[in-house]
């Protein structure tokens, strides 16, 4: 089982098990709900409230600093293990840690409690700590940049991860996360801490996708307030998106569309490919380099133009503003997208965890256990898991539905939802057929 994180997901979904069922009519009525909610929602004289609310407000258990120091200690301890460890990415922490834990359980746990990022992020302690020693206290105008070093460093990662010959290396993975750090560590020092928040891509794109949770919290000093909301609550009180925010957020959705499209046998055949016997990563580099960014460009390009066509015919919507709805879709596409990794994947995460050393350890108090893939060929689980991945994707449509008709501006007529309308729907049916679909790997 190779742990990028693509071919994970090409291999969690057995066709034998997925194309026995019903797929074409759930996508049918999932289409239909998406289009009927805009209906409505645009025949409504009220939309349902969505405010904030207050939990409870405490005073920070650990600062801030701290946490992040002792977060990069681990990810210097990561580093060495990748290093040095075991070249097997299924025994190696630095794999399993990184495309499991950072790459699947934040994200997935900040849609749920708010963003775990912020205070986990291995930048932010040594940062300030640096900029204090150096008696830094300005900056060198990179906040000018807007998200457009973001933006480049998720490009860079979503070819590492989707095309390039090794993501799943645990001394190859390490030399580009020590590098990437670096880079980032002497920008963030030069220009100050809060530049991470739009210059470091994984701190843009865990913090946009945390704005759909339910539950989260914000700090102020040394307090803390425990928040609630319907999902996407926090996203409506979020300023306007910056262009070169609005590029970031259509790349994590092309991100995701193309990790799903090119293990398809349909994207196998258009590139001459055989899926029963492919010839690796290797031979079709190119291939797959032209197919991202064709992916990446057609979806910027749809999304901006259906938001231009329907100002155009209906007034308001605003690009800035509209495109924070499809931060739910992120959100719902990146848990639909890693779940089956997570289930698959997370086993083995956890065995290295309960015995990192390989000397029959139980450091987690777990009992020995063997990492078990049968239940991806099981007709009573695939179901289920196929039914919550479903449900993401539906779910995260439904709210952006619903965050599209708040955030399109008072001026907008009904007509002005139909360009719009007919994109979410569309984009409803691809994300289900892509988890449908036969596929190789």
């Amino acid at each position: 089982m190779v742990l990028t994180p693509g071919l994970a997901f090409a291999c969690a979904l057995p066709p034998s098990v997925i194309l026995t069922l019903p797929t074409g009519h759930y996508i049918t009525a999932a289409a239909l709900t998406v289009a009927l909610t805009a209906l409505m929602g645009v025949a409504a004289h009220r939309l349902p409230m969505m405010e904030p609310r207050l939990v409870r407000e405490r005073r920070l258990l650990l600062p801030g600093t701290l946490v992040s120091y002792l977060s990069f200690l681990i990810f210097l301890a990561l580093v060495f293990v990748g290093l040095y460890g075991e070249r097997d990415p299924m025994h190696n922490l630095m794999t399993l840690v990184f495309w499991t834990g950072v790459w699947i359980v934040v994200p997935l746990g900040s849609m749920l409690l708010g963003n775990l990022w912020r205070p986990l992020n291995p930048w932010a302690g040594p940062v300030r700590i640096a900029r204090t020693l150096l008696g830094r206290t300005g900056g060198i105008g990179l906040e000018r940049l807007g998200h457009w070093p973001a933006v480049a460093g998720y490009a860079g990662f979503v070819w590492f991860q989707m095309v390039s010959l090794y993501p799943d290396d645990p001394a190859v993975l390490a030399q580009v996360a020590v590098a990437y750090w670096g880079v980032i560590f002497v920008l963030a020092v030069l220009e100050g801490e809060d530049w991470l928040s739009q210059g470091e891509f994984l701190t843009v794109l865990f913090g946009f996708i945390a704005k759909v949770a339910p539950i989260w919290h914000e700090t102020a000093g040394k307090r803390a307030r425990l928040m609630r909301g319907w999902p996407g609550t926090q996203v409506l009180s979020m300023p306007p998106l910056s262009p070169s925010a609005v590029v970031f957020v259509s790349l994590a959705l092309a991100a995701l569309t193309f990790d799903g499209l090119a293990e398809t046998f349909w994207w196998q055949a258009l590139i001459g490919e055989n899926p029963l016997e492919p010839t690796g990563r290797s031979a079709v580099m190119w291939e797959n380099t032209g197919g991202l960014l064709a992916v990446w460009v057609l979806t910027l390009g749809l999304i901006l133009g259906s938001i231009i066509l329907g100002r155009r015919i209906g007034g308001g919507f605003q690009t800035g503003p509209v495109m924070l709805s499809f931060l739910a879709i992120a959100a719902g596409y990146h848990a639909a997208h890693y779940l089956v990794m997570l289930l698959t994947a997370g086993q083995y995460t956890l065995a290295a965890l309960n015995d990192p050393l390989m000397t029959g350890d139980s450091w987690l108090g777990l009992p020995p256990f063997f990492v078990s893939f049968g239940f991806l060929t099981d007709p009573r689980v695939m179901p289920v898991i196929y039914g919550l991945q479903f449900a993401a994707i539906l779910g995260a449509h439904l709210l952006a539905v619903l965050l599209g008709l708040k955030l399109a501006g008072q001026g907008a007529r009904p007509l002005a939802h139909l360009p719009m309308t007919l994109l979410m729907v569309g984009y409803t049916v691809l994300g289900l057929w892509l988890l449908s679909t036969a596929r190789s790997g």
